[in-house]
């Protein structure tokens, strides 16, 4: 080897991008492991799709069997992530009769619930200690089942990205022979729902579940040696009689099975647009429940805001946070407003924090001079730190663009409506930034008392449909208009290659 171009052999020596050919340099050899692209030694698998559950539009999935499967040893394996907090939303529900039941759902104080009941009586309950409250993360859920064995606590085991979960609030273990009613002839599985109750928000991905055998979490997962995070492989195993794996890959048809077995699934409320590209491969921001309060309700994954006609104003900020460099590209359609001065807001807000006092000064729109928001108001105004711009009122149906720059150590902002930048911006050159300062900022979004003003936001994975399709230039997101020359989408595998 030549050691001028001051190279090393690779632990495999096979290049997959332009970062290098055949040898690679330290720093191409570190991006990559950090961008999850180097040649890794297990079989790294990527989730395409997720489906999108939202409860308010009554969303599930449903399938009767035809023939009774193994209800006493099964596994439901399922990545999934959560939109809401403090309710109950399920997982998975079967049912045998009105006495005898299986649910596996989130309760209303975010503890995770496993429970099976036998002649109206509970024969299982494993409730955990942990609080599932990270409206940012993926997580990956294995439950695994086996009545038959002699030993209690292994009839049912729960594990969480990799790990068994062994903390509970309650534990009563599951009779032994007992049935989980989930594979029974002419009794309906819900999936994201409770016998059309307690309906799911939040995205599903790879969702699979085998009839017979009783799984370890490796059957679907591994650590990855680079980063040591949990991360998906392929099944490679059987599915049994009543198996099925979702991969929600049809947008038509997301209730359909391609395990093999055709146990397709029927779709409740589902539609295209409920298909997503956020997945545990690559996950998108959304905005953040825990930020939210009472002054605005989330729906649709988190990417919908409606505000509430009896609160006062109210903002609700990201789920993922600018990094300290990078150039990132966002949406955000106008879907309903009552008058000139009630319009949903989008914008950039530093630190995370807002004085509530200041959202009430303004003709729709308002900057706090010590928080630094900018967002466009429902009039012709837009309201900056730094003075005001005129441009067109925004309307029902407009979309309006973001663009944020801090590769340059100081921020950039820009904002525009249907494919124009206001004051004559180029995010893409640099020019006219209507906003240009230092500090810690990330996406904010306001649905204050506006008379139930409305907006649904597009990081790259929308709930609108989209007429034209633009990804970034690395193939991520779909957007409305072409995000500008550099600018990506705000996801992790971009904030892993472009994000300082």
């Amino acid at each position: 080897m030549n050691q001028d171009n001051g190279g090393v052999i690779g632990k495999i020596n096979t290049p997959t991008t332009t970062l290098a050919s055949g040898v690679w340099s330290l720093d191409s050899q570190f991006d990559s492991q950090s961008s999850s692209i180097w040649p890794l030694a297990f079989p790294q698998t990527t989730i395409a799709n997720s489906c999108r559950f939202d409860g308010a539009s009554s969303d599930d999935l449903e399938r009767t069997p035809s023939s009774s499967g193994n209800n006493t040893t099964n596994t439901v394996s399922v990545w999934l992530k959560r939109s809401k907090v403090d309710e109950e939303d399920f997982i998975i529900y079967g049912e045998d009769g009105s006495t005898n039941r299986c649910k596996i759902t989130f309760k209303d104080n975010n503890q995770l619930q496993v429970t099976t009941v036998v002649s109206s009586s509970n024969n299982l309950v494993y409730e955990t200690n942990r609080l599932f409250r990270d409206t940012s993360a993926w997580y990956h859920f294995v439950f695994a089942f086996d009545s038959t064995l002699s030993t209690a606590g292994d009839r049912c085991r729960i594990y969480v990205n990799g790990v068994e979960e062994t903390s509970f609030a309650t534990e009563t273990d599951m009779g032994q022979n007992t049935s989980n009613t989930l594979s029974t002839s002419g009794k309906t599985v819900y999936i994201g729902s409770q016998n059309s109750g307690n309906f799911f928000n939040g995205c599903m991905a790879e969702y699979i579940f085998v009839d017979g055998q009783q799984l370890l979490p490796t059957s679907f997962g591994a650590f990855n040696p680079v980063t040591n995070i949990w991360e998906p492989i392929a099944y490679a195993g059987t599915y049994g009689t009543n198996g099925f794996r979702l991969d929600f890959a049809d947008s038509s048809a997301l209730g359909n099975d391609v395990s093999g077995n055709d146990n397709d699934f029927t779709v409740q409320n589902l539609t295209s647009v409920n298909q997503s590209t956020d997945t545990c491969s690559n996950n998108f921001a959304t905005w953040n429940f825990l930020t939210n309060g009472s002054y605005q309700t989330l729906s649709e994954g988190g990417l919908k805001g409606t505000g509430n006609t009896s609160s006062n104003n109210g903002n609700t900020w990201s789920t993922i946070h600018f990094p300290s460099a990078g150039k990132w590209y966002w949406e955000t359609k106008v879907i309903a407003h009552s008058s000139s001065a009630n319009y949903p807001q989008v914008g950039i807000i530093r630190d995370n924090t807002i004085d509530q006092a200041d959202m009430n000064t303004g003709s729709g729109g308002y900057v706090s001079s010590s928080n630094d928001c900018y967002y466009p108001a429902g009039s012709t105004t837009v309201y900056s730190k730094d003075g005001n711009d005129t441009v067109s009122a925004t309307s029902v149906n407009d979309i309006l663009m973001c663009a944020m720059d801090s590769t340059a150590g100081a921020m950039k902002f820009w904002i525009g409506v249907n494919g124009t930048w206001f004051a004559s911006g180029d995010p893409a050159n640099g020019n006219n930034a209507q906003w240009a300062e230092t500090g810690d900022y990330q996406p904010v979004a306001f649905q204050s008392n506006f008379n139930n003003s409305v907006s649904e936001t597009n990081f790259g994975s929308p709930t609108f449909s989209i007429s034209s399709g633009n990804a970034d230039a690395n193939g991520h997101g779909n957007f409305e208009y072409a995000p500008p020359t550099g600018f990506f989408a705000l996801c992790t595998k971009n904030i892993a290659e472009f994000g300082g």
